[in-house]
């Protein structure tokens, strides 16, 4: 019997099955897969049409394609993709043409990979699922993502109330903070709606799904995300603003802002659904490898370039400003207040947008991941931090409030006890 054909039978189990691009949170690395498997298997008709020659054509294993050889050559291979994306081995595999036709793979894709032996407690589950390890390996992240939206969106909504609360809050900057806030507790609620629509059955295929309702909720998520950009986009023009015109809140520029922050991503979300409608209305438009992205792409790059321009510009006038020997000491504090929040957030959101964004989408998936959906469901507990609950106004007057509270109290008391006094 031809060795090649047990490796035939055992391979698939470690294929992506339907069940782990259910749980993956992106599908570009599967379509890569899918793409690859494709041309191989059109390879194999193609030279099927053609006469036979001597030695080992042209084969699919269920991860990997392997060319035609000559009899006793042999050939390496890497890891593909959609098995080291869940780790960080690069291993190789070699397969020898022999007169009995294809070798195993040397090593197995187990041991070269650095997966789960198939004869491991849980080898049996997690080939009956697809990838070894890729269930909980998402599971994790999905769990630390959540808990991450989860304590944003909580201290956003926090942050609203006290500036919505206290009326000596009330102003354009702090307006804007509110807006920049809300495209925040959108993204963390479309991430939430994204899971529920695409990953909420595990055996439904989110990469080849095409539904109403999940091309909604990517429409809806892509918008959170361009809303967010630009709302920092928003901040730090209006931080350029301020130090241009000393400190004037100037609310004729308000309804230029909110056009900025929100009816930008809306013109661009609405080019894109129709773009996608009349070009490429497949899947579940979550496929980030398909050309029609850069039309969320550019936009975001644009505005993280001209945040990064106006990050180089206001840390000049900083500079020349506070080297004014005419400025006062509070003058400087209120610069240096206004400033360090906005500065650090630029380039805290676009550096890894602009990395990742040089790099082909099943590129890097792993870390990729880890920055968007981890460490960036952090960013909006971030921002609270840095624009409510440190900032010193908002703290004086928190404590201007608690101290007039408690000193009402303490009168109520007082007349409640001289009342019973005179009784």
């Amino acid at each position: 019997p031809n060795p090649s054909h047990n490796s035939v039978i055992l391979l698939p189990a470690l294929s992506p099955s339907p069940k782990v691009r259910g749980t993956h949170p992106d599908c570009s690395v599967v379509l890569h897969f899918q793409q690859q498997e494709a041309e191989c298997l059109e390879r194999i008709r193609s030279e099927s049409q053609t006469p036979g020659q001597e030695g080992c054509p042209t084969e699919w294993d269920g991860v990997s394609c392997w060319p035609a050889l000559p009899l006793g050559q042999s050939r390496a291979v890497a890891c593909p993709d959609i098995l080291h994306v869940f780790k960080k081995s690069k291993g190789l595999i070699q397969r020898n043409c022999t007169e009995w036709g294809w070798s195993l793979p040397s090593p197995p894709y187990h041991s070269a990979c650095q997966l789960e032996p198939l004869g491991s407690n849980n080898g049996t589950e997690a080939t009956a699922r697809g990838t070894p390890g890729a269930r909980s390996h998402f599971v994790t992240m999905k769990v630390l993502y959540t808990c991450g939206y989860s304590t944003s969106l909580a201290a956003l909504l926090l942050a609203i109330g006290i500036f919505s609360c206290f009326r000596k809050l009330h102003c354009t900057r702090n307006s804007i903070h509110v807006h920049f806030f809300t495209s925040f507790i959108l993204r963390g609620t479309a991430v939430f709606i994204k899971d529920s629509v695409l990953f909420s059955d595990e055996s439904i295929d989110h990469c080849t799904m095409s539904t109403v309702t999940c091309k909604a909720a990517i429409a809806f998520f892509q918008y959170s995300v361009l809303a967010n950009f630009y709302w920092l986009l928003v901040e730090g023009l209006y931080l350029q603003t301020l130090l241009l015109l000393t400190f004037t809140c100037d609310r004729s520029y308000t309804w230029g802002y909110v056009l900025i922050g929100w009816g930008v991503p809306m013109v661009t979300v609405g080019v894109w659904v129709l773009t996608r409608l009349q070009y490429d209305n497949h899947g579940c438009w979550d496929d980030y490898s398909s050309p029609y992205w850069w039309v969320i792409k550019a936009p975001i790059l644009l505005a993280i370039f001209v945040n990064f321009l106006i990050f180089l510009n206001v840390t000049r006038m900083l500079a020349q400003k506070i080297r004014c020997p005419d400025l006062s000491k509070t003058h400087k504090q209120q610069y240096l207040r206004l400033t360090k929040s906005t500065l650090l957030l630029i380039p805290l959101f676009g550096v890894h947008y602009v990395v990742f964004a040089l790099f082909p989408e099943h590129v890097g998936v792993d870390a990729r991941l880890y920055f968007e959906l981890v460490l960036g469901s952090y960013q909006g507990f971030l921002v609270a931090l840095l624009y409510c609950f440190l900032n010193g106004e908002v703290q004086a007057e928190i404590r201007r409030s608690w101290g007039k509270w408690q000193r009402s109290m303490e009168s109520n008391v007082f007349n409640l006890a001289t009342q019973d006094f005179t009784a």
